[in-house]
């Protein structure tokens, strides 16, 4: 009988397996793989009915090796406290791993947030922020916070607004949480940004002809026949993106079951068919699939689960069909799993290099909220300028003369939400690079090689600090 390893015991094993191809010192390699620090809080809140409810939460910062930590806050029933040390080790390794100056925390409420009323959902957000404030968890140059599964924009604005009204007079304030609203300190692009950095990820790795040829698959998303799990923020914009870029959608499932149509998929027609029917089931020409994981076995290229952890387990890993495996979640495939899938010849892309595509976009947004400039104000009018006096030069040479729709075209500067995805596209396309030259290198898969590479920076961050020799 096998052992049920934990959440933390899963990550904690992919780290030891890549330590062995580093050369640090195994005290330090302990104290980077520790959490260090755990705050775990019980409040009561005030349900609409009048009744009194306590509610728990979690917040872990796992690595403070660089300044602010930075994670997540999910509100569901699943919340434990390994499971906030976990992810929250999994974000030191992600932002060391696509080079953002953060280290790695994460929080999560204890709620299924469907039985609370909006009030009710305020209020908790807002005594869970100043528990927090109280016990300096959180803030610009301390912990910063952003949206996770069953949290967004709402509730990153209501976490800094109660901040601002505690702190009054602190002038980087907005810069206590990531992912507001774009009218509340957010910035254009963040929602996006997740499944944005999977496609820009698996775009990435499809390039490689050898890795391509070895799996039976040509270069290119073109024609690639993809299976999302989850149609939340990222595996919506994950498959989006996807279809866009070549890719053919043939499977999507969700917690009511999943549908599958070899010829494809009709994105938003499904996301229709749900909000009028309240579930994508008996979608016109599609196959239903339940229960839902047996989704992730049908036949298809590329299977990207972007919804929880354990998705993908030692049962049902040698009934996956898929040629890639791109972790739109975080710790979709377990330990145990990962062995079986690699022994296929699976490439397997790992969460703590594809899924960073949220915290690049939040990084911009905190530095956006430190400057208090947006993007593009200072640069985008001087850029047209530029580029129509080029033009000009062109017709003067050629006697070519372009129209007023070409001269649009040509002369638009880049605006925030430009600067933000050619900055996110930058960060993932360099990563991936990283990566791979690091599995080359030690003759890994991709997902120990993200280890390598994250351990690595996070050994010479220690070092830049004068704390080991």
């Amino acid at each position: 009988m096998s052992h049920a390893y934990s959440f933390t015991e899963q990550v904690n094993r992919q780290f030891d397996r890549a330590a062995v191809f580093t050369p640090h010192d195994a005290g330090l390699l302990e104290q980077i793989k520790r959490c260090n620090a755990v705050y775990r809080v019980a409040f009561p809140v005030r349900r609409d009915d009048g009744s009194v409810e306590v509610i728990e939460a979690w917040r872990a910062e796992h690595s403070q090796h660089k300044l602010p930590t930075k994670g997540g806050i999910r509100y569901s029933l699943g919340v434990n406290e390994d499971e906030v040390m976990a992810l929250a080790a999994l974000m030191s390794y992600k932002c060391a791993v696509v080079d953002v100056p953060f280290g790695g925390s994460k929080g999560g409420i204890r709620i299924n947030r469907a039985h609370y009323s909006d009030g009710e959902l305020e209020r908790i957000t807002r005594r869970y922020t100043f528990e927090l404030i109280r016990k300096n968890f959180i803030g610009p140059g301390v912990d910063v916070p952003a949206p996770d599964f069953g949290s967004g924009e709402r509730e990153m604005a209501w976490i800094a607004d109660t901040y601002q009204a505690i702190t009054a007079g602190e002038l980087n304030a907005l810069a206590c949480v990531t992912g507001k609203p774009v009218g509340q300190g957010g910035i254009r692009g963040r929602r996006e940004a997740t499944g944005r950095g999977v496609y820009f990820g698996i775009r990435e790795a499809c390039r490689f002809g050898d890795d391509m040829r070895a799996r039976g698959l040509s270069t290119g998303l073109g024609g690639k026949r993809v299976i999302v799990q989850g149609l939340g923020n990222v595996g919506f914009h994950a498959a989006k993106f996807l279809v866009e870029g070549g890719a053919v959608l043939v499977g999507i499932a969700e917690y009511e079951g999943g549908i599958y149509a070899p010829d494809g998929l009709d994105l938003d027609a499904v996301v229709a068919h749900r909000a009028e029917n309240g579930s994508i089931l008996d979608y016109p020409g599609a196959e239903n699939i339940t229960p839902s994981i047996r989704t992730l076995e049908m036949d298809c290229d590329i299977l990207v689960p972007a919804a929880l952890e354990n998705q993908i387990t030692a049962e049902n890993a040698g009934r996956i069909q898929a040629k890639i495996i791109g972790e739109g979640a975080n710790g979709p495939v377990t330990a145990d799993a990962d062995t079986i899938l690699l022994d296929k010849n699976v490439l397997i892309i790992p969460d703590t290099y594809l899924n960073a595509g949220g915290v690049t976009v939040s990084y911009f947004e905190w530095l956006k909220n430190l400057s208090h400039v947006r993007f593009g104000r200072m640069e985008k009018r001087f850029e047209e300028g530029a580029y129509r006096k080029l033009l000009h030069a062109v017709e003067n040479v050629t006697a070519h003369h372009f129209s007023e729709d070409e001269v649009s075209v040509f002369t638009r500067g880049a605006a925030e939400e430009d600067l933000v995805n050619s900055g996110l596209e930058e960060t993932m396309v360099g990563s991936y690079n990283q990566i791979r030259e690091a599995q080359v290198r030690h003759g890994c898969d991709l997902r120990t090689a993200a280890y390598v590479t994250a351990i690595n920076k996070i050994v010479a961050a220690y070092g830049s600090l004068g704390l080991f020799p």
